[in-house]
């Protein structure tokens, strides 16, 4: 069997379950994890709510191989993400003497006020995660990376942690289109993913054209399995009348 590595991310803050700020990160982190060979298995989002974050975390760091984070890591009040990490792995947690000197030479003299200081606590036995944008560092512990919201800082964030990150096999994947009906291949699509349980298959109906469509997805690190697997829902596309075609091939 091919090495799947895995990873989870948890989403902290009230203003992406209001709709208030809208999520940017999630698909940054899919396609950094697909194109080094780590699968995104499953995103929370969770509120500002200690019981909340720390749930969250021990739940997906015990079943996937790396856990990343997105907010809560700022100056305000509210952001309490460190104090739960902490409080998700049973360490204490304070002002870590590099972080503030990495914000110390950020700020200018008298800037760094108690707000900004606490971007400085890092929970005990964490590294830093460098931020090349406002210095105020993300941090890991454990499987768990924790970094800000703020998309550019996020995506430098993870710019940051990328290269030290062991990937697995890389997940390929093919997606095969025609213009037939979702319900009309369920059944044969069915009989496809008992032939080929090793490989993922996900259908997608759509309107193109205003004719009903449908897209097929197939993931898997096996090329030759792929490309046999997609080669057949061409045939079953093709004897319901279809043209199938492809747009995407990873």
């Amino acid at each position: 069997m091919s090495e799947i590595v895995t990873a989870a991310m948890v989403v902290i803050g009230d203003e992406i379950l209001s709709g208030r700020t809208k999520d940017r990160n999630i698909g940054h982190l899919a396609d950094i994890m697909t194109a080094i060979g780590i699968d995104l298995k499953e995103v929370r989002i969770v509120p500002d709510e200690e019981d909340e974050i720390v749930a969250a975390i021990n739940a997906v760091r015990a079943r996937y191989t790396y856990v990343f984070t997105s907010g809560g890591i700022g100056p305000t009040h509210d952001d309490i993400t460190a104090d739960c990490i902490a409080k998700a792995f049973g360490v204490g947690i304070d002002i870590q003497p590099e972080a503030r000197r990495r914000l110390e030479a950020h700020y200018e003299a008298g800037m760094l006020n108690a707000a900004r200081l606490r971007m400085a606590r890092i929970p005990d036995g964490a590294s830093l995660i460098d931020n090349p944008v406002s210095a105020a560092p993300g941090f890991r512990l454990g499987n768990v990376m924790v970094m800000a919201g703020v998309p550019a800082i996020f995506q430098a964030m993870v710019g940051s942690v990328a290269p030290d990150l062991v990937g697995g096999d890389r997940l390929l994947s093919r997606t095969v289109i025609a213009l037939i009906p979702e319900g009309a291949i369920a059944e044969q699509l069915g009989k496809l993913q008992q032939d080929y349980p090793d490989l993922d298959m996900g259908s997608y109906p759509a309107f193109r054209g205003g004719k009903a469509s449908c897209a097929i997805v197939l993931r898997g690190t096996d090329k030759a399995r792929l490309d046999a697997a997609a080669e057949a829902m061409h045939g079953i596309f093709r004897g319901m009348g279809g043209e199938p075609f492809e747009n995407e091939i990873v």
